[in-house]
């Protein structure tokens, strides 16, 4: 099942098999994703493939300054009928979202979707209404445009599981995209593959597959490096642990493993944690980049024996 949907995402999101793996590991590991990359690189169209794949309601809210947190979160209006207040859903009552540009909308409504994301529920009136399972939100933002933008601060970066940049495809790839396209070959035409209950049965075999004691001290070692590395101002929080280890462990389950190796951990630590970790003003002076301090720190933590 993971394979027939790794091909049917990646047959319409051309080139970027890895970022598609990145994507599942998200899902199953019940964490969000966020894409910062330029516009034009496919990032509708991987959250679109991703729920006609899985076979899960898709929603799109496009941020803008006046978007408000009722947008998102749904509000109660009065139903002069029944003489009663009724709930109004927002766009957040979808199991895919697709939150665009979210640093172009004001903090407030920036708050409303990530206490959603947080603890999949929104609040309306006094009154707690569940999210939709499985409940991913695929964010996205324009790291170059800078202008009458919302800068995340890093507590609720610290939300999203991953941050992903997609880049441009190869020759091939975006030759293979624009054949596609002459042809009339969309995200609209791709077949399921699994259901939500599939999605939330594979969530709980992420959950059970074994993490060792070796592995759990490197996890934690990984962590505790980034809290003494000189060139960051902010190290990882305990947030980031647990999400380091859960998604390892959905790395692992998309390996057809039971168990973690340190494979898995090396592979998802940069996605997991260079949004979460700051570097020092002289850092920056000195263009340090955050993906090659991390790839230090992971080199310098011990690998069980085990």
């Amino acid at each position: 099942m993971i394979q027939s949907l790794r091909d049917r995402i990646n047959k319409v999101f051309v080139g970027k098999k890895d970022v598609v793996d990145n994507v599942l590991i998200c899902l199953l590991a019940g964490g969000h994703v966020l894409l910062e990359d330029v516009p034009g690189v496919g990032k509708t169209t991987l959250a679109r493939t991703l729920a006609q794949a899985v076979r899960c309601s898709f929603g799109r809210i496009q941020f803008t300054p006046d978007t408000l947190p009722s947008d998102v979160t749904g509000m109660t209006v009065y139903n002069q009928k029944t003489g009663s207040f009724e709930y109004r859903e927002g766009t957040v009552m979808n199991q895919i979202l697709l939150a665009d540009e979210i640093n172009r909308t004001s903090p407030k409504t920036q708050a409303a979707l990530l206490e959603a994301m947080a603890e999949s529920q929104v609040t309306v009136d006094g009154v707690r209404y569940p999210l939709p399972a499985p409940f991913l939100v695929i964010a996205t933002q324009n790291p170059i445009e800078f202008v009458g933008t919302y800068p995340l601060p890093e507590a609720q970066l610290d939300r999203f599981m991953m941050r992903l940049s997609i880049g441009y495809p190869d020759r091939e790839a975006e030759l293979t995209m624009t054949r596609n396209f002459l042809q009339n070959a969309s995200e609209e035409s791709v077949e399921g593959v699994c259901s939500a209950e599939d999605i939330e049965r594979m969530k709980q075999e992420v959950a059970d597959v074994h993490v060792s004691e070796g592995i759990l001290g490197y996890l934690q070692e990984i962590i505790a490096l980034t809290r003494t590395e000189g060139k960051l101002a902010l190290g990882a929080s305990p947030r980031a642990l647990l999400a380091l280890t859960r998604a390892s462990q959905a790395h692992a389950y998309l390996a057809g493993r039971g168990f973690v190796k340190p494979d898995d951990v090396r592979d998802v630590a940069v996605p997991v944690l260079h949004h979460r970790v700051v570097l020092t003003p002289e850092a920056r002076i000195a263009k340090e980049q955050a993906d090659d301090v991390l790839a230090v720190i992971i080199r310098q933590a011990r690998i069980p024996k085990e």
